[in-house]
């Protein structure tokens, strides 16, 4: 199986639609690496992209998880194991096993590090001990390390080098080379609020309708929600409704392209009005509608719509 290289050196940020190649779809992805490189970053962002993730599974019971994940029913598609120096000496039986557990399964061993110097200031800046020890300089330390995990490295599928990768940029190298490729791995959660009530405290976007005239003072709508046509209909009889929905429409189809290449997962983007019964359950359900036609994954919740008051 052919190696690949990545490297925060060559253009870790690339456009969508670039030729790298995507590396994906395979359904066991075994992590391991230096301590202090980022593996935990890298398991992590996994978990948000799907993958069913394991940290610091003992070597001997992966044969076991292999085993049970074939046989799965389906509920498990992708998983990701996390294997590191903190194994001790059982680590030197890993690379057999791997090697016989690849004619098995499709896997991928991927091999995180940094630069000697780059691990040192991690290390320094956090203030914790390397899992060597902390009896010896941390450079020695890292060396050692280096050391032990070459027969592994030599397996490895993909060598990832995140000296100059921070860890916004390491998320999103590995979004767009281990996303599947109609997948989105972002779920957008559209939120209507009353401003009465406070707002959502888990917003990323939220945007103020209360300049839109109000169905609350009129005595036919006010017993009614933005879910009724004909309280929608009266929101959006106005010009100002329809102008600012259409430019919404135009920043999100924009903003949430961008959102997706920095490997975002969720993205709630709420409406509130004063009550959240009339204006922005409205616009939230006007929306969902335009959202849906661009293809996007997405759910809608009215916080406030029940509660009987001005809105």
């Amino acid at each position: 199986m052919p190696r690949e290289r990545h490297s925060s050196r060559r253009a870790p940020a690339r456009r969508p639609g670039s030729a790298k190649k995507k590396l994906g779809a395979a359904p066991l992805a075994i992590i391991t690496g230096l301590s202090g490189s980022g593996k935990g970053s890298v398991l992590r962002t996994l978990e948000d992209l799907g993958y069913y993730c394991v940290d610091n599974l003992p070597i001997s019971l992966i044969p076991i998880f292999v085993d049970l994940y074939g046989r799965s029913s389906g509920e498990v598609l992708r998983a990701a194991l996390a294997v590191d120096i903190r194994e001790g000496d059982a680590l030197e039986r890993f690379p057999r096993l791997f090697e016989k557990l690849r004619r098995t399964i499709p896997a991928r061993l991927v091999f995180v590090e940094a630069s000697d110097e780059a691990l040192g200031r991690r290390f320094s800046e956090t203030r914790r001990p390397h899992p060597l020890g902390s009896g010896q300089p941390v450079r020695e330390v890292i060396r050692r390390e280096r050391a032990l995990l070459k027969p592994i490295r030599l397996l490895a599928d993909v060598v990832i080098d995140t000296t100059r990768f921070s860890p916004h940029e390491l998320r999103r190298f590995i979004t767009e080379r281990f996303a599947e490729p109609d997948r989105r791995p972002l779920l957008l959660s559209l939120v209507s609020f009353g401003y009465r009530y406070g707002i959502p405290p888990d917003a990323d976007l939220v945007f103020d309708v209360r300049f839109l005239p109000n169905p609350n003072f009129v005595p036919a709508l006010k017993p009614l929600t933005g879910k009724d046509r004909r309280v929608a209909r009266y929101v959006f009889s106005f010009p100002q409704t329809r102008e600012f929905v259409g430019r919404i429409s135009r920043l999100l189809a924009y903003l949430i392209p961008h959102y997706v290449r920095e490997g975002k997962s969720y993205l709630t983007i709420a409406f509130g009005c004063t009550g959240g019964r009339h204006r922005s359950v409205a616009i939230a359900q006007t929306l969902r509608q335009e959202l849906n036609r661009m293809g996007l994954p997405l759910k809608v919740s009215h916080r406030d719509v029940l509660r009987r008051s001005e809105s």
